[in-house]
């Protein structure tokens, strides 16, 4: 069984920046993709970023465009997602994903992020 242990998110004024980080607990292999999502109150989860682990790349859902930066430490099972200029449709807990061997699916605990002034 994989965990993953998110950390950083927290409440932030808007225009603010946030990093998140999620490592997955174990010694794991076969990782295929890293990624983020967000689910905001009375809303479904949504995309915000992927990366793939073998090549980096990246795909990004279009209201965080130029915005989020997702990135990852292959050597330390670790993926991060740089959030910049934040607004208050931002706000939502943030769930890491990880794809192994293309079947396997685990999801972080989630992270609450807050945009508020």
């Amino acid at each position: 069984q994989v965990q993953l242990v998110e950390s950083g998110g927290g409440l932030v004024r808007p225009g603010g920046s946030l990093r998140l980080s999620c490592a997955a607990s174990d010694r794991v292999s076969g990782i295929n993709s890293m990624g983020w999502y967000r689910q905001a109150p009375g809303k479904q989860r949504e995309l915000v970023a992927t990366i793939t682990n073998r090549d980096g790349i990246t795909n990004y859902a279009d209201s965080v465009k130029g915005r989020f930066t997702i990135s990852r430490d292959n050597a330390k099972n670790t993926v991060y997602l740089q959030m910049i200029n934040l607004k208050p449709e931002d706000t939502a807990v943030y769930y890491c994903k990880v794809v192994i061997l293309n079947i396997l699916t685990y999801w972080g605990q989630g992270t609450q992020v807050t945009v508020s002034s």
